[in-house]
C-alpha cells in the first residue's frame, strides 16, 4: 500500500505530496497529522508499504507537533520517501531530524526532497510555488524514486543533509489576533493542528499552544484572524535578504 502522511497546516505541503503521489502510485491512503482528530497510534505499516512523509520546516526544524506525532507511527520496516518543504530561506536540519524520528519510528528511508512552498506567513517570499517549473521537476524526483525502487526494493538508507546537535528549536514569534469580523463560527477552533482555539471561546488563541502555523488564518471564512502588522513588517525585513532568489528543490537518493 502506498501512504501519504503530512503535516500541511496551510496547504503548501500537501500541494507537494500531492504533486508526487500522484505518479508513485495510482492509490493513495492519506494520513493527515495536522487534523487533530488524527490518532497516529493506530497506523500500523509493513515492510510491503511505501509511505511518503511530508512537513514543512519550521525555522530550520521540523515542526514540534509533527515530531511528536510521526513518532506515534509504527513503522514495521515500510520504506519511506521523505519531503520537506520551506518558504525560500533554507530548510537546515529538518531533513536529517525527519529521517532520525522515522528511523527510530521503525521506517526504512529511501530517498529525501527538499522542495519550496510559498512561505506560509510572508507570502511574497516564493510566492505561488510550487508552480508549473516545480510540478514537471517534483515528478521528475518521484520517477526517479520509483525507477530506484524498481532496481532495489530495500536500497541502502538514504544520505540526508544537516547536523546534530540540531538548531535549536525555534519559530517565528508570531500569534494571529482575532477583529470585529470573528462570527465564532468555530471553524479554526476545530481544525486548529495545535488546539490552541477554544471551541467555546474562538476568538481567543493560547499563546502556550500555539504554533505559529497560520492555519487560522487560511482558513477563516470572514478573515477575521490576523497578525501584528508591525511585527510582520519587522519579520518581512529580517528574513528579506535570505529569502530573496529563487531557491531550488532538490533530490536525494
Amino acid at each position: 500500500m502506498f501512504y501519504s502522511i503530512t503535516f500541511s497546516p496551510t496547504g503548501g505541503t500537501q500541494k507537494i505530496a500531492d504533486i508526487l503521489s500522484l505518479v508513485l502510485s495510482p492509490e493513495v491512503i492519506q494520513i493527515d497529522l495536522s487534523d487533530q482528530g488524527t490518532d497516529p497510534r493506530r497506523y500500523d505499516f509493513t515492510s510491503q508499504d511505501l509511505c511518503l512523509v511530508a512537513v514543512p520546516s519550521f525555522g530550520g526544524r521540523v515542526p514540534a507537533l509533527a515530531a511528536e506525532r510521526l513518532a506515534q507511527l509504527k513503522g514495521g520496516g515500510a520504506r519511506a520517501i521523505l519531503v520537506v518543504s520551506y518558504g525560500n530561506r533554507a530548510y537546515e536540519d529538518t531533513l536529517l531530524e525527519l529521517e532520525d524520528i522515522l528511523l527510530s519510528a521503525g521506517f526504512l528511508c529511501t530517498a529525501g526532497i527538499a522542495a519550496i512552498a510559498e512561505h506560509s506567513i510572508m507570502h511574497q517570499f516564493a510566492a505561488g510555488r510550487p508552480d508549473n517549473a516545480d510540478q514537471k521537476e517534483l515528478e521528475a524526483f518521484a520517477r526517479s524514486i520509483l525507477s530506484k525502487l524498481g532496481a532495489d526494493p530495500t536500497p541502502a538508507p538514504v544520505s540526508l543533509p544537516g547536523s546534530r546537535p540540531y538548531r535549536k528549536y525555534g519559530t517565528i514569534p508570531l500569534i494571529p489576533k482575532t477583529g470585529k469580523s470573528c462570527t465564532e463560527c468555530g471553524l479554526c477552533a476545530a481544525r486548529c493542528p495545535a488546539d490552541a482555539i477554544p471551541s467555546s471561546q474562538p476568538s481567543h488563541t493560547d499563546k502556550k499552544r500555539c504554533i505559529s502555523c497560520m492555519r487560522c488564518i487560511t482558513i477563516c471564512p470572514s478573515h477575521a484572524r490576523s497578525l501584528n502588522p508591525l511585527l510582520l513588517a519587522a519579520a518581512v525585513k529580517k528574513l528579506e535578504a535570505a529569502c530573496s532568489g529563487r531557491k531550488e528543490n532538490q533530490l536525494f537518493l
